[in-house]
């Protein structure tokens, strides 16, 4: 019987190397999005003298949020992988933040970025508030404010649950 269970705890701890097909996704959709990045960019760039100062602001707020939502696939990918996968390699330090984001930490980044593409998203809306009736700018406000309050919520419990154990808390176990 003891043979089973080892037999089903290598078959678990080995299933996670299946990640690595959703994280070589996102290698590749990040791929794909700088090249969208790009087309976005020589746009720009070919209409930097056409552009008044308003439809310029839009389009540098829009290069903005693409990097965020870039930095927040590539956060994912090497702290999920680092985190359920396999450590990387310690001998290479050129990234000097592996290792530091676990799955709390993680979350709490991935709801500050959330809230900071949601805060251009809204700019840019804002920006162009006259294409907009008021009922939908008040429900895209109130989608955002509840972004805000998750991540705020995510960051207060991730600070209630890493305060340290106190020598009464210890006596109540």
């Amino acid at each position: 019987m003891k043979s089973l269970e080892l037999l089903v705890e290598r078959i678990i701890l080995s299933s996670r190397w299946i990640l690595v097909v959703f994280y070589l996704g996102l290698v590749a959709a990040l791929a794909v999005y700088a090249l969208s990045f790009g087309f976005k960019f020589l746009k720009i760039a070919k209409n930097v003298f056409v552009y008044t100062d308003a439809e310029m602001i839009l389009a540098m707020l829009a290069l903005i949020d693409a990097a965020l939502v870039a930095s927040l696939i590539v956060m994912v990918m090497i702290s999920g992988y680092e985190n359920f996968v396999s450590r990387f390699d310690e001998a290479d330090n050129s990234v000097s933040f592996l290792g530091k984001l676990d799955a709390g930490s993680l979350k709490i980044k991935v709801a500050s970025s959330i809230v900071a593409i949601s805060s251009i998203h809204l700019l840019q809306i804002f920006l162009n508030a006259n294409q907009y009736t008021d009922n939908k700018l008040m429900w895209l406000t109130l989608i955002h404010l509840a972004f805000v309050v998750s991540a705020v919520m995510l960051g207060f419990l991730e600070k209630l649950m890493a305060k340290p154990k106190t020598a009464q808390d210890a006596s109540d176990i």
